[in-house]
């Protein structure tokens, strides 16, 4: 039975061995055919590389041949070249949106006569004292600064006439003053409308206002004066060469009062004929004694040592002692004048304590 299909089998393992002998065959020609379309398409590449850097080459020539000569710009000095100068339309650094009402106000004015004082002026147009400082900013608190010939402006209320600053607002001038809103407003001159947008440079009155204090001058200190390196505090700390009693006389005989302490004059003004004699009114050293430009006049002050107290004699004719000198309570400082910002023959005398000015009631018996 074997035997009878050996043949069969012989021819099938033949054919197979064919079948397998072909298929490798046919691989062998694809690898080798796929090497050459890679070497085919290399060459292509590097053709087209170097044809590349051929047309490079070829451009790089062409525009070295075609090169173009440029003229440089020439250099021009600004500073020989006419500026016009255009601001039409520069912005506004404070631009009015809404100008609105701006105060209108029509002031009486007074001219400083020969014996006029605060008191009597304001008593002659009816206001406070106050207002007299209040309506003229540029008195100054020292001594007063009346001047025959002096004008001055009388408010037609009690109040203080503000001049508006840039940045200023209704509200911090109400805060400024102390005084609601509603009143600065109130006041038909102000010619306030909402939304109540101040400007710059322009007054207000604002009305029941009290005036701020100004510039106060002060004297040499005492260690100054005495070469030493003490420096005067409350409660002590220092050693003078000699200290007052702490109670005062009156400076001159004199008890007619021209004009009393208030805040736009803290001090005594006593009426005299120039020349009467001035003394010191507790025993102390001479800080100053010479024309003082704040509107003193001819002036003495004395420093009396641990108590504190410094006293001013202000306007005089003449100045009896210098500065460093040791005065006796009693001793003659000078006579009394018209001089610096007076309105007529007087003693300006003021007392301060610890620096601070105050009431010289206190103080003379």
């Amino acid at each position: 039975m074997i035997k009878k299909y050996t043949n069969h089998l012989v021819f099938l393992v033949l054919l197979a061995l064919l079948f397998i002998g072909a298929g490798a065959a046919s691989l062998t020609t694809t690898a080798l055919s796929d090497t050459d379309s890679e070497t085919e398409e290399g060459i292509d590449i590097a053709s087209v590389i170097n044809l590349a850097g051929d047309e490079e080459t070829e451009s790089a020539d062409n525009t070295n041949t075609n090169t173009v000569n440029i003229t440089p710009i020439p250099t021009v000095r600004l500073d020989n070249v006419p500026v016009l100068s255009d601001d039409s339309f520069a912005p506004d650094l404070n631009p009015v949106i809404d100008v609105g009402g701006q105060p209108s106000h029509s002031f009486q004015t007074h001219i400083v006569d020969r014996g006029d004082a605060p008191q009597n002026i304001a008593d002659r147009y009816g206001i406070q004292v106050e207002t007299i400082l209040g309506g003229n900013p540029n008195l100054s608190n020292e001594a007063g600064a009346l001047q025959t010939g002096l004008e001055l402006i009388i408010l037609p209320v009690d109040g203080v006439l503000h001049t508006v600053s840039f940045g200023e607002t209704l509200e911090s001038v109400s805060i400024r003053y102390g005084i609601p809103q509603e009143d600065i407003i109130a006041y038909a001159d102000n010619n306030l409308e909402f939304p109540y947008r101040l400007h710059p440079d322009t007054q207000l009155i604002i009305p029941g206002a009290q005036p701020e204090a100004g510039f106060v001058w002060n004297p040499p200190s005492l260690a100054d004066v005495s070469n030493t390196n003490c420096a005067p505090e409350i409660g002590g700390g220092c050693n003078f060469y000699v200290n007052g009693s702490g109670f005062h006389v009156w400076p001159l005989n004199s008890r007619r009062l021209t004009q009393g302490y208030w805040i736009g004059h803290q001090a005594y003004d006593v009426g005299v004929p120039e020349g009467t004699a001035i003394i010191a009114t507790d025993t102390g050293t001479v800080t100053y004694a010479a024309w003082s430009p704040y509107c003193y006049g001819n002036l003495v002050v004395v420093h009396h040592g641990n108590t504190g107290h410094e006293t001013f004699y202000a306007h005089l004719s003449s100045i009896a002692v210098g500065v460093g000198q040791i005065v006796e309570k009693g001793q003659y400082l000078g006579a009394s004048g018209n001089t610096g910002c007076s309105s007529g023959p007087h003693l300006h005398y003021e007392i301060r304590i610890w620096g601070n000015r105050d009431n010289p009631a206190y103080y003379l018996p």
